[in-house]
This record gives structure tokens, C-alpha cells and sequence, in this order.
């Protein structure tokens, strides 16, 4: 980037505009500049031509309104030459088949710390889970790729309880264009591990046992309407007295949907947080405090685990980084399909996810 002092700054800046931004008034803090005044050109012709002036020097456009257009240096790490060297993601990600293999030996009945050749019982959980999660994150890099936008390899988070992991999740190390990719973006990854997570759910379903409802051990599951009806149109109706011993296969499904759930909530940088943003711009953050109240309510009364997501909403804030192009709202077929997302998080989503077995 150029350095110039604040009035320089200023006025190269305000030249750039010329023809597609009538200034009226500007202020530069930094290397930012803030210009206020009347758009000339169609949003996204206008960014299109900003873009080309700008980012030579440095720098690149947001249009926050029609009215207003923030100009900010461009992020240094899109600037780096050179394939990136995932290393880290290499090494989180072999821990994390660690982890799920143990957490899948476990499930499957045998200890890997008295005999860790039986690690490989938990293949099956391991791979079905490993694969809906990277499918997800996948769906996100590649729609992030064809939008231009530069993003990172999935990390993978590792866990030697519980799961076997926390997840995963990729970095968008540059702007994105518009609230129409953004949107994309944010809808790929749940749309693409759920359509691996569903068969996956059936293949295991088609492996578990149909056992006496009373006296098992382990955790009983919550079942949300799409579990419902996939396990419905797997094993038919379950008589009555009798529940389905999940299979470690059909449990990562399970979690599949879960996580999935759990990405669709429109909370911050969650796939739902950017759809919400998407659809709503900055009355989304009304959305996500919402949200945040509901699951703090939720874990009072049924499962205190949505406390935690709770307060990592808290945590995390509710505000949500615009777009390049703020202006352009969603086309038709985009806002249905958000619609969609909503309905699909309320077919996942369940109050009561893990529960006490009763006996």
C-alpha cells in the first residue's frame, strides 16, 4: 500500500470516485477514508470499476450505502506471493483422526488403551464423520474460490472425549464481493455435508440393532424431525417398547445433522450468521442476540449445553463484517432458499440433543 499523509490520502481517494461517487464530504482516520455523498453507478458496476482503480494501491471499496462508501487498506495476508504450506491443517487434521478412531473404537465396544490394535474398530465412525465434516467445509472453499474470494484449507479440531472432535472450519483471508456470495458461501457447506450426511445416516441405520427401550447403557439421542423421517423411511415404525441402538456409522449421521444444526443458528461467523447478514444486513445482529436469548432459555430448560453456545455467542459478538457491496440485496430465488434454511435448521435442530437414558 502507499503511504501519504491523511490529506493526500484524502484527496488520491476522492479522485478515484470521480465519475462513479459524487463526494459531498470525506474523513480519513489512518489509512481509511470514509466518503459521504450520492452513488452514480449501478452498485455493482460501480464496485467493479473501484476495484480496478483502487486495489493496484492498496486498497479496496466497501459500499455501505448508497450514501456512503468506506475505502480500507487491503488485508496484508491477501498480498502474500506463494502457494500456501498447510501444515497446520495437515497435523490438526491427523490428530483429529486419532481422536474420532478412539472415540470410534469406544462406541464400537473395545478399549484402544489395552489394545491399540483395536483402534481400527472405530474406521467406520471416523471416516463416515471425517467425511460429512470435510464435505461441509469443502462446499465452502470451492463456493469461496469461484467467487474469488481467497480462503484457507478446513482445520480440523481434535477432541479426546466426547465426539472426537469440535468441528472444523476455514478462513476467508479476503473480502467478500457481495451479500449474493456471501450468501453462497454460507449456504454450501450445510447443503453439502447433508446430502452426504443423509445416506450416511441410512447406510448406518441399515447396521443397528432394534433392542428393548429399557436397561441399555450409553446416551440416548434427541431426535429431530429429519432424523425422524429418515430413520421412518430406513427401518419403518419402531414397535412400541423398543428404540434403534445406533450403529457408529448411522451416530456420525446423527452428528452430521447436528452439526449442521448447530452451523444453520444465525449467530456471528456461523454458516447461519452469514446467511442471516446476508438476507438482513446490520438487522441481523437484532437476529443473533435473539438467538443467543433462546438457546440461554433452551439450556435452562431442557439441555444445559445450549448454555455454552449461548455464551459463546456472547462471546463471540454479534456483529457481522459486511460485504464489498452492501447495497445489493438478494435476488428472489436467494431469499426462498434462505427461507429454506431456516426451515431445514428447525427440522435439525432438537432441545434436547443428548440425554439421560432411563432405566
Amino acid at each position: 500500500m502507499e503511504e501519504w499523509g491523511s490529506e493526500a490520502t484524502g484527496f488520491f481517494l476522492a479522485q478515484q470516485l470521480s465519475g462513479v461517487f459524487e463526494v459531498e464530504e470525506w474523513q480519513v482516520q489512518g489509512a481509511a477514508a470514509r466518503f459521504r455523498g450520492t452513488l452514480l453507478a449501478r452498485p455493482e458496476n460501480a464496485l467493479a470499476i473501484l476495484r480496478q482503480r483502487l486495489e493496484p494501491h492498496g486498497f479496496f471499496p466497501l459500499l455501505s450505502s448508497e450514501r456512503e462508501i468506506l475505502i480500507l487498506p487491503t488485508p496484508a495476508v491477501t498480498k502474500r506471493s506463494g502457494a500456501e504450506r498447510p501444515w497446520t491443517q495437515i497435523f490438526l487434521f491427523v490428530a483429529t483422526v486419532i481422536t474420532t478412531l478412539f472415540v470410534g473404537a469406544l462406541h464400537a465396544g473395545v478399549n484402544p488403551l489395552t489394545s491399540p490394535t483395536s483402534l481400527l474398530a472405530g474406521l467406520p465412525f471416523s471416516f463416515s464423520l471425517l467425511s460429512i465434516l470435510g464435505v461441509h467445509e469443502m462446499g465452502h472453499y470451492f463456493t469461496a474460490r469461484r467467487y474469488g474470494v481467497q480462503v484457507t484449507l478446513p482445520y480440523f479440531i481434535p477432541a479426546p472425549v466426547g465426539l472426537g472432535t469440535f468441528g472444523a472450519f476455514i478462513k476467508l483471508k479476503s473480502p467478500v464481493i457481495d451479500r449474493r456470495s456471501l450468501f453462497d458461501i454460507g449456504i454450501a457447506g450445510p447443503l453439502a455435508g447433508l446430502l452426504l450426511a443423509i445416506p450416511v445416516l441410512m447406510i448406518g441405520l441399515t447396521l443397528s440393532e432394534i433392542v428393548p427401550a429399557r436397561g441399555h447403557m450409553g446416551i440416548s439421542l434427541g431426535s429431530p424431525l429429519l432424523f425422524t423421517v429418515v430413520q421412518e423411511m430406513t427401518l419403518g415404525t419402531i414397535p412400541e417398547g423398543m428404540d434403534v441402538l445406533l450403529h457408529p456409522v448411522a451416530f456420525a449421521g446423527w452428528i452430521g445433522f447436528f452439526v449442521t444444526a448447530l452451523n444453520l443458528l444465525p449467530l456471528g461467523q456461523l454458516d447461519g450468521g452469514h446467511i442471516a447478514y446476508a438476507l438482513l444486513g446490520r438487522q441481523s445482529e437484532r437476529l443473533a442476540f435473539l438467538t443467543a436469548i433462546v438457546l440461554a432459555i433452551l439450556g435452562i430448560a431442557f439441555w444445559p449445553g445450549w448454555l455454552f453456545w449461548a455464551f459463546v455467542a456472547f462471546m463471540m459478538g454479534f456483529k457481522h463484517p459486511p460485504p464489498m457491496n452492501d447495497v445489493t440485496p438478494l435476488d428472489a430465488g436467494r431469499r426462498l432458499l434462505a427461507l429454506g434454511a431456516l426451515i431445514l435448521l428447525l427440522c435439525l435442530i432438537t432441545p434436547t440433543p443428548f440425554m439421560t437414558p432411563e432405566f
